[in-house]
């Protein structure tokens, strides 16, 4: 009786192994294939597929999956009901506080998934360009608004140092929405905003400066609403001279380059051995990495002979495992003239800077999951010494990484605004990469007086 206890316990370990093993990114290869391929009906498929599954535990990343699936097959209205969708997810969990307990003391991929700070932001991204795209500025502004109330919200939330705290592309995104809505004072208060983050946090975490533009546009904002002091020290502090534009029968197009993808999330894992201390109490170590944490468990929990003394002791949690660019760079050539695309924001370093500023509360999280499961291992031992061991072996197999994260997001995200005659122009868009340049063929419908929207992306 014990040995077919046994052995169906054993196989049910192996299969959860075979399973809880893989990845988020591994779980769903088959969109990504599709997606990474540019196969885009072929991706939104596959999201149809998981979408009868009903995903509770995933759903606000198969909305955000959904979302940019639309929208790079131009179906913006049904992009954004999307977005909305996931907007609204990532509002409930903020006030579910039974599920930031469960994520405490279980495995994390058991419960919700809690989308990152960059990941929640980048929402409003892609709504805004989406309604800019529709000519609806109103409703992009909306989106530029809630992008600033979110901003707000995480300056009070974080206060060291050593962490960011804000995000300068979204203060540039607002300052462009608000331009392209004419709202130049709001313009310039963004720009000068994103300015100051670049050349602080950015500058200082990432090495990102304020892209040339930026500037160019702070300085048009100050001109248009007749800030001339502030103007006179912007042009002293980037060391120019401010020309206003022939704007005559001319509009402007801002092209967004998506390039490339951002970081999937794997796992690392730590493993300890533990030594005896005193007075009931054990310490678990690594000397690899030189740590040791010491919990109490009575030695009567663990006085046992034979395979009851297998102790298995594993610790894990996230990391970002980056998926490098092909392209490096990319210019837009327009009627002779040529305009270098500028990084606004680098998704890539954001992502791996945001799980570093939390890693200790990662690691608390593992540490408290560890504890816990090791104390209840302990209670099974003093039944059965057996069955404690195969829980405690059950218990580490058991112990992965939330490896869940937004993987249709750009790698980075790059911008050129251009200034043309109205009517339709012909863009050549050249992208450079190790291997050479690859050169495509784009149209731009300039309209008197506007700003027409443009993303162009590369996988």
């Amino acid at each position: 009786m014990k040995s077919t206890f046994r052995f169906f316990l054993y196989w049910f370990i192996f299969l959860f192994v075979l399973t809880s093993c893989l990845s988020y990114y591994q779980k769903n290869i088959e969109f990504q294939t599709n997606f990474e391929n540019g196969r885009f009906k072929d991706a939104q498929k596959s999201l149809d597929v998981l979408k009868d599954k009903r995903l509770r535990k995933t759903l606000i990343l198969q909305k955000l999956n959904q979302g940019v699936v639309s929208s790079y097959l131009d179906e913006f209205e049904k992009s954004n009901k999307y977005f909305e969708q996931a907007f609204i997810l990532g509002e409930d969990y903020q006030q579910n506080f039974a599920n930031e307990v469960g994520s405490f003391l279980l495995n994390p991929n058991f419960v919700v998934y809690k989308p990152e700070n960059h990941e929640l932001m980048m929402i409003h991204y892609f709504k805004a360009i989406n309604y800019l795209k529709l000519g609806n500025n109103e409703a992009a502004l909306v989106e530029a608004r809630r992008m600033n109330i979110k901003l707000m919200q995480l300056s009070t939330k974080f206060t060291s140092a050593k962490k960011l705290t804000e995000d300068a592309f979204a203060h540039a995104l607002m300052g462009i929405v608000y331009q392209a809505s004419g709202d130049f004072n709001n313009a310039f208060i963004a720009y000068r905003n994103a300015y100051n983050v670049y050349q602080n946090e950015y500058a200082k975490f990432f090495n990102i400066t304020a892209p040339a533009q930026l500037k160019q546009d702070l300085l048009n904002a100050a001109y248009r609403t007749g800030f001339r002091e502030e103007m006179n020290f912007y042009e002293k502090e980037f060391g120019l001279k401010f020309k206003p534009t022939d704007m005559a029968d001319k509009g402007e197009a801002v092209l967004f380059w998506n390039n490339g993808l951002g970081p999937v999330k794997d796992q690392s894992s730590i493993d300890f051995i533990m030594q005896k201390g005193q007075n009931g109490y054990y310490n678990f170590v690594n000397l690899n990495l030189g740590l040791s944490f010491a919990f109490y468990i009575s030695d009567s929990d663990y006085q046992s002979h034979g395979f009851g003394d297998i102790h298995v002791y594993r610790i894990a949690f996230p990391k970002y495992v980056e998926r490098p660019s092909v392209y490096n760079s990319a210019t837009l050539k327009v009627n002779g003239e040529t305009y270098k695309l500028e990084l606004l924001q680098d998704i890539n370093k954001i992502a791996f800077k945001s799980l570093d500023d939390r890693m200790l509360t990662e690691l608390g999280k593992s540490l408290l999951r560890f504890a816990s499961k090791k104390a209840l291992e302990a209670q099974i031992r003093k039944q059965n010494q057996t069955v404690g061991a195969l829980a405690g072996i059950f218990n580490a197999v058991s112990e992965t990484a939330d490896t869940r994260n937004w993987q249709t997001l750009p790698q980075s995200i790059s911008y050129a605004r251009v200034v043309l005659p109205s009517g339709n122009q012909q863009v050549e868009m050249q992208t450079e990469s190790k291997s050479g340049a690859k050169t495509s063929n784009l149209s731009f419908a300039i309209q008197k007086g506007k700003t027409s929207f443009y993303t162009f992306n590369s996988f």
